[in-house]
Order: C-alpha cells, then sequence, then structure tokens
C-alpha cells in the first residue's frame, strides 16, 4: 500500500494562557496548526483521530500546563444500542425534516445561531459572533465538510422553520461534529441530543465506523452530556480506549 505523504510539514504553534471556559480556576492553552489547503482533507482526519478539533482551516488540541480534563471522545457506531430514552428523543423529533445542504452560510442559519447564542452562551466567547464571522465558521476551510439542517414541518407542504443546524466534517472513519446550535423554545425534543443520535444513524447509514464528539470535559455541566452516551470511547496515552 502506498502510504500518504503531506505535501509539506506542518508548523505547530501554542496559545498564551487564558481563562478556561469550562472549569473555573483554571487556564488553558492550546497546541494549533494550519490544515493545508492540498492535503486537508487527509490531514483533518489524522489529526482528529489524535484528539484534534477543527475551526475553519485551524486544528487545536488543549495542551493546558496544570489540568488534563479535556478528553477526546467519540461513539463506535457499529457497538452503539439506542436506549428507551434515547428511543424516545428520536421519536420527539421523527416529524423534523433533515437535509445535508452545501457548507454555504444563510441569513436564516445565522439568525437561529443568535438566538441560540443569546439564550444559551450569552456570556460565552461566540456571543458577539458577527455575520461575517459566521460565514466564516461555515465557509473557510479546505476539507470536507456540510452542514445538516433540521426543518419542523410545515403546514402548507413547503420547507418548515428551521429547527436546527450541524456542521459536520466527512472523516474517513467517520463523522465529525463541529458545531451545532438549535431554536432555544424547542428544549423540550431534546434537540442536542438528538442531532447526537441522528449522526449516529447516519454514520450507521453509510457505514462509518465513528461519530467524533469533541471534548469531555468531567466536572463541567456544559460538557457533561456526552456521557450518558454509551459506548463512549476516550483518547488515552495509548489511544482509544473504552470509558467505564
Amino acid at each position: 500500500m502506498t502510504q500518504h505523504v503531506p505535501s509539506r510539514q506542518l508548523r505547530f504553534f501554542m496559545t498564551a494562557a487564558a481563562p478556561c471556559p469550562y472549569l473555573p480556576g483554571q487556564f488553558e492553552r492550546k497546541v494549533f496548526a494550519n490544515l493545508p489547503f492540498h492535503d486537508g482533507p487527509h490531514v483533518n482526519d489524522q489529526l482528529t483521530n489524535a484528539g484534534f478539533r477543527r475551526s475553519q482551516n485551524i486544528a487545536y488540541r488543549p495542551a493546558c500546563e496544570s489540568c488534563d480534563a479535556c478528553v477526546s471522545v467519540r461513539l463506535p457506531v457499529t457497538d452503539f444500542a439506542f436506549s428507551r430514552s434515547q428511543r424516545r428523543v428520536l421519536a420527539r423529533n421523527a416529524d423534523l425534516s433533515r437535509d445535508l445542504v452545501e457548507a454555504e452560510a444563510t441569513v436564516e442559519q445565522y439568525e437561529l445561531l443568535r438566538r441560540y447564542l443569546h439564550a444559551r452562551h450569552p456570556e460565552g466567547g461566540m456571543s458577539e459572533m458577527g455575520w461575517l464571522d459566521y460565514v466564516a465558521m461555515v465557509e473557510d476551510t479546505a476539507v470536507r465538510t456540510h452542514l445538516i439542517e433540521y426543518r419542523l414541518p410545515s403546514p402548507d407542504g413547503g420547507p418548515g422553520d428551521l429547527a436546527g443546524v450541524c456542521l459536520t466534517d466527512l472523516l474517513g472513519d467517520g463523522l465529525s461534529m463541529v458545531y451545532s446550535f438549535f431554536d432555544p423554545s424547542l428544549e423540550a425534543r431534546s434537540p442536542g441530543r438528538f442531532a447526537i443520535l441522528d449522526h449516529v444513524r447516519q454514520a450507521a447509514t453509510v457505514g462509518l465506523p465513528y461519530v467524533y464528539l469533541g471534548y469531555w470535559v468531567q466536572g463541567s455541566m456544559k460538557m457533561d452530556y456526552k456521557a450518558a452516551f454509551r459506548p463512549l470511547e476516550a483518547l488515552r496515552p495509548l489511544g482509544w480506549q473504552r470509558l467505564d
């Protein structure tokens, strides 16, 4: 088998220390690299498997000096069995339409994002995101990526109101959920959990073994929900291992 060799060496950089957005009293640092345009999809595959996350054309991972709480996690699709409560989430959202669309930003998506951030993360780092910032988040990339739009049923048969959006990378071994947001008025539907479960179904349909969920931070209310999905694999020093 011929081994793929990137056309140029990646250069990694380190951010300055900043207050951690997940754990009070902690400070975070990140190591990051610019994804090359020519080899972007392949390099993104390799770095995601090594615990990196993508933001536009940058891949990053935590490199904190005094904390290792951020753990990369993924769902093994073949072994995933929907629990009773998860089946209820799927049933509550069975009326939603699901459309895979090109990674192109729309005003409708941006307005939904603004409502979501105002309701769920008013003090977060993305709360001041402008239109051009959103366009860059969605479109500024050289990897295989797309958007999933979830819509409510429409009484006139046309496109319904936008209920949620997920920016998703297509990897060689799975789907990586880069960022998702939803209509905060639909909280009773558990739209965040639904998006993850729907990606498990998507991956199973096309024969991909994993759904990458990013970082799980034990002790952080923002990230602890990921531990409810089992089986769950975490990236440890010796490789990917099942969490008990």
